[in-house]
């Protein structure tokens, strides 16, 4: 019984120890070589389109270009990783 006890002590400290620690943003997450970016379109008929770019600048581009389009409703860029 004693081991048993032992054991749940561990279990519950390494439970603690790591809700306690929480998580990095992305911003400040050194060990990525890259952040994921995702441009949605927005269709008039309800229609939707995403991208997924590695850099913003594509992401903000694509974005850019298709919003120049009639029948595009609106077109957003965000960061998913």
């Amino acid at each position: 019984m004693e081991i048993n006890l032992q054991v749940f002590k561990m279990e519950l400290k390494m439970i603690k120890s790591s809700s306690a620690r929480g998580r990095t943003s992305y911003r400040k997450d050194k060990r990525r070589k890259h952040h994921h970016f995702e441009a949605k379109i927005f269709y008039k008929d309800g229609e939707v389109f995403a991208r997924t770019y590695t850099g913003r600048k594509k992401a903000d581009a694509f974005a850019e270009r298709q919003r120049k389009s009639p029948v595009v409703k609106m077109a957003r860029v965000t960061q998913i990783s």
